[in-house]
């Protein structure tokens, strides 16, 4: 069966997975896109892996009980000593998909094949990628459990936001670190890669958090600023989207694009470390740190569009201009020099 997006043969799950990164989320693809076999494809299930239960965490139609319990469930999937089946799994979730499920949801209702992909690599690749998603879905209960009378997530403090970027992004990190450090690395490259693996997931997630208040809001009634940076400019949580509170709250944004600004030195040291093997490319994860640095120069400039429905994004014209200087450079690329232009002008502009 051939793949309108890729060509790939969906009744292969391996295949199968490649084809639906692409529906779930164009961005990720472009890193998968450069990443080689075999990294590519650990990547690309393990992100499916971390997104169905981000997926079901996001789903504000599901009660906070039924939530904790379908996370519960799934984490159980990761255990290796579990019997707990994915398709057991998809039939308690079947009532919370939607008719017209989308590309998240029907990851969500393939999850077996998602797990049938990940089972079939090498039992190293499996337990690189085990633990991590462990963590993520954990952590993912764990809120979706302390909020479960709030209707959604609330966080309350800087420090909780934090811990939150961990279980949702750091764990990423990990994942990505645990993978390139399967094969023979020096224990300096690996020191260096594990010190700052945290502060890449970390950049990412605060600049998505920054940028998506009002989707996050008004799609699924999750709060991520925080409530006491809120409080500092007179804003109630529940009232952040208001017009008499849009300078508050876009002073907020500010603050939490300037907290994403503070861990990009140490997501540079680690992209300047990863290694190139199994397919690993730099280029292929220096793409979503760009593309960050072009989102925080946008967000610094106009910090309210946030609390909109207009998205706040840099153009495609950027974006292809990027991804195509990023191949090129390969392992050469200089990712201060980039870094720079693109924190000031519009990379294309340049």
């Amino acid at each position: 069966m051939a793949s309108a997006s890729g060509g790939r043969r969906t009744d292969d799950p391996v295949d199968w997975c490649h084809d639906a990164v692409r529906d779930v989320s164009r961005t990720f693809a472009l890193t998968i896109d450069v990443l080689a076999d075999p990294m590519s494809t650990y990547i690309c299930i393990g992100y499916l892996l971390c997104r169905v239960p981000d997926t079901i965490e996001d789903a504000g139609h599901i009660p906070a009980d039924a939530q904790a319990e379908l996370l519960a469930e799934y984490e159980r999937l990761l255990d290796p000593s579990s019997e707990a089946d994915s398709e057991a799994f998809v039939t308690h979730a079947a009532e919370w998909i939607p008719e017209d499920p989308g590309p998240d949801w029907t990851v969500v209702a393939e999850t077996p094949r998602v797990f049938h992909a990940f089972h079939s690599q090498p039992e190293p690749v499996r337990r690189a990628v085990r633990g991590p998603v462990r963590e993520l879905v954990s952590g993912m209960e764990i809120f979706v459990e302390r909020y479960a009378d709030e209707g959604g997530l609330r966080l309350g403090t800087s420090t909780e936001l934090e811990r939150y970027c961990h279980y949702a992004a750091g764990t990423v990190g990990e994942l990505i670190t645990n993978l390139v450090c399967r094969a023979d690395v020096d224990d300096d490259t690996e020191e260096t890669l594990r010190a700052n693996s945290e502060s890449f997931g970390q950049l990412l997630q605060h600049v998505n958090i920054a940028k998506d208040v009002h989707d996050d809001f008004r799609e699924e009634n999750n709060v991520y600023l925080p409530a006491d940076r809120l409080d500092e400019q007179g804003v109630p949580q529940e009232e952040l989207l208001e017009p008499d509170h849009r300078e508050g709250t876009a002073a907020v944004v500010r603050e939490t694009a300037e907290t994403a600004r503070g861990y990009l030195d140490d997501a540079q040291a680690y992209l300047d470390t990863l290694p190139e093997h199994d397919g690993n490319r730099v280029a292929a994860w220096s793409i979503p740190f760009l593309l960050a640095v072009g989102t925080l120069r946008e967000l610094e400039a106009r910090p309210a569009v946030a609390l909109t429905p207009e998205d706040v994004k840099i153009t495609r014209s950027e974006v292809e201009a990027v991804v195509g200087t990023a191949v090129s450079a390969g392992a050469d690329i200089d990712l201060g020099s980039l870094r720079e232009r693109i924190a000031h002008t519009p990379f294309h502009q340049v």
